[in-house]
C-alpha cells in the first residue's frame, strides 16, 4: 500500500490521508486474515460500492464529500475542512442544537427516500462546516427499502445521542424526528418500529 500524504485517520477498514493536492483519499486496507483473492475482490467491490452511494446521496440532496476519482482500493474525494459535529453539539446553544438535529433528520429522510441506509449514523460521522452538516463514512452503507433497516439506522443514531450527548437526548431526538417527518413520507411506520426495537433491546438486557 502506497500512502503518500498526511494521515488524518485510521479505522478498522481504511486509512484516510490528504494527498499533495489537498484531496482526501480513503484507502481500504488489506486484511491478512482473509484469503488474498477474496480480500482483493471484497476491497475492490466495497470501494466502488461506497463511492456509488456517496455520489447518489449527494444527488438526492444530502451534503457529502464530492467523489473526484475511484481507483482499485481508493476513493479520492473532497476534503471537508470542518469540525466533527460530536465536538460541537454539547457546547453550542439550544437553538443551534435544535437546528442541527432537525437538519440531520431531514438528510436521513432524504437518504431513506432514496433507499440508502447509512449504517453508522453517529455525530462522529458528521462534519460541521460553515453551518452546514456533511455526512461522511459510508463504508457500512447499503441499499434497502426495509422498514427494519431504516428503523435500525435511526435507532443507532439515538443510541449515539445517548452515549455522547446524554444531557440533550430528548431535545436532539425530538428535532431529528421533526426533520425526518419533513423528508420521508412513511416516517410513522419507521418511528413505530424504532419503539419495537428499543423494547427488544431492553428485554435482551434483562
Amino acid at each position: 500500500m502506497d500512502v503518500t500524504g498526511k494521515i488524518i485517520g485510521r479505522g478498522a477498514e481504511a486509512i484516510l490521508y490528504l494527498n499533495d493536492n489537498g484531496v482526501l483519499v480513503k484507502n481500504r486496507i488489506k486484511k491478512n486474515y482473509r484469503i488474498e483473492e477474496i480480500d482483493t475482490i471484497l476491497r475492490r467491490l466495497r470501494t466502488r460500492h461506497e463511492a456509488r452511494i456517496l455520489t447518489r446521496a449527494k444527488r438526492v440532496g444530502v451534503n457529502t464529500p464530492s467523489v473526484i476519482d475511484v481507483r482499485e482500493y481508493e476513493i479520492f474525494m473532497e476534503f471537508i475542512d470542518g469540525k466533527l459535529l460530536k465536538e460541537v453539539l454539547n457546547s453550542t446553544n439550544s437553538s443551534k442544537r435544535r437546528e442541527f438535529a432537525r437538519e440531520i433528520g431531514k438528510m436521513i429522510g432524504k437518504l431513506h427516500s432514496a433507499g440508502i441506509i447509512h449504517g453508522d449514523l453517529t455525530t462522529s460521522n458528521m462534519i460541521l462546516k460553515d453551518d452546514k452538516i456533511y455526512f461522511i463514512d459510508f463504508g457500512l452503507a447499503l441499499h434497502s427499502t426495509s422498514v427494519e433497516d431504516r428503523a435500525v439506522d435511526l435507532y443507532l443514531l439515538h443510541q449515539a445521542y445517548q452515549s455522547t450527548h446524554f444531557r440533550y437526548v430528548k431535545e436532539l431526538w425530538r428535532n431529528t424526528e421533526k426533520g425526518y417527518m419533513e423528508t420521508f413520507k412513511d416516517w410513522d411506520v419507521v418511528l413505530k418500529r424504532i419503539e419495537q426495537i428499543s423494547k427488544r433491546g431492553r428485554y435482551a438486557k434483562r
